[in-house]
């Protein structure tokens, strides 16, 4: 058994820390987390955490302080590997990362000669840094677990969504998968609310003048019907922002989008508030600023599943019973 739990939030996504310290009716151990002028990482924790079952909480993703300052991905990234080395040499008991959105998921793997498996090294930066166990919602890719040698609880925000959609009771709809790669995640989703999957096929043809264009084509019914599109995160929102325009052109009615993470990045709120869809639907895994929030957004807070998995670390309870209940 580890000593008692002893919670901390990097400055990636306080918001988040702070409801999960609620949640479990623990709260928040203090710790100055800051820039030097030099731009160095400085940590120092303002209690011992010796012999403790440490848990820090800290998304691997671009934030912005109150006063609207970016700290980028490798910042929220350097700020989770300090800690972590902060609190290994204070003699924690254990050390959980609990990094809500694991950046560099989507290099996992090489697609194109000479190019870098960035998801196995952030594994391995992690695990180096002194942490013994991981924990995280809905990797890009499954096999991201296997890159790790530390023990990691892959959780996901599926129910939590299917829960919202359902009780939306959103009529004559259909799930569609943006992307013949999400068709998997896509089709677990329609069978759990008991809907029809469609798959929107992105093919490169040859055309006259020697040039390749991007054409679209929709396996399943559309036409009529309102769409729910589901997939794992929206990042610059190019991809699905051209799938609902093109749903709109094969006659769907209201569009709806509903990911884990919305990372929101570079033109993505322009394009989704330009896009025909009437909701987007994420999580708060990631922390929005002011101006990354717009009217079609709705937020859904994973702190009381974050909290719950936590609490039975822990305790040493099974966390895949939390999904089969």
């Amino acid at each position: 058994m580890y000593g008692e739990i002893a919670l901390f939030s990097g400055n990636g996504n306080p918001q988040l820390a702070q409801e999960i310290s609620q949640a479990l009716a623990v709260p928040l151990c203090p710790a100055d987390v800051f820039k030097f002028s030099n731009q160095n990482i400085f940590c120092r924790l303002k209690t011992s955490v010796r012999g403790k079952d440490v848990f820090i909480i800290q998304p691997v993703a671009n934030s912005y302080d109150e006063n609207g300052v970016l700290a980028s991905v490798n910042d929220n990234l350097m700020e989770l590997l300090i800690m972590i080395d902060t609190a290994k040499r204070d003699s924690a008991g254990r050390i959980t990362a609990v990094v809500p959105y694991y950046g560099y998921g989507r290099t996992d793997k090489k697609d194109q000669p000479r190019v870098p498996i960035t998801a196995r090294l952030v594994a391995d930066m992690i695990s180096t840094a002194g942490a013994n166990r991981f924990l995280t919602l809905d990797l890009h890719a499954g096999q991201i677990q296997g890159f790790f040698n530390i023990q990691v609880d892959e959780i996901t925000a599926f129910y939590l969504l299917s829960d919202y959609v359902r009780k939306k009771h959103i009529p004559n709809a259909v799930v569609i998968s943006g992307d013949i790669g999400a068709t998997k995640r896509s089709r677990n989703f329609a069978q759990n609310l008991d809907l029809p999957l469609a798959i929107i096929e992105k093919r490169r043809v040859q055309q006259k003048d020697g040039s390749k264009a991007e054409v679209l084509n929709v396996i399943g019914e559309v036409k009529g019907k309102n769409c729910i599109i589901f997939d794992d995160e929206i990042d610059t929102a190019g991809t699905v922002a051209q799938a609902m325009v093109f749903l709109k052109e094969e006659g769907a009615l209201d569009i709806y989008a509903c990911v884990t993470h919305g990372v929101f990045s570079g033109p993505a709120v322009q394009r989704l508030q330009e896009a025909p869809v009437k909701e987007v639907v994420a999580t708060n895994t990631v922390a929005l600023p002011p101006h990354k929030r717009f009217p079609k957004l709705t937020q859904l807070s994973v702190a009381p599943l974050l909290a719950e998995v936590i609490r039975r670390v822990h305790l040493g309870i099974s966390v895949g019973e939390l999904f089969n209940e």
